[in-house]
């Protein structure tokens, strides 16, 4: 089973029961799906800009 908690803007957003501990939810649009873990967001919120500056050094603007 693998309810949905949230559609919006093309995106599902839903879990898989009994998948594994680690709060998560999966994600799925038209363009693939992801997996995105809710413990570490905040950590990826406070270095949001050290990310996306790491990104553009790799892929270019």
């Amino acid at each position: 089973m693998s309810p949905t908690v949230l559609r919006k803007d093309g995106y599902r957003f839903f879990f898989f029961s009994r998948e594994e501990l680690r709060m998560h939810v999966h994600v799925s649009s038209s363009d693939g799906e992801a997996k995105w873990w809710l413990e570490p967001e905040a950590i990826v919120r406070e270095h949001y800009g050290d990310i996306c500056d790491a990104w553009k050094r790799h892929f270019g603007d």
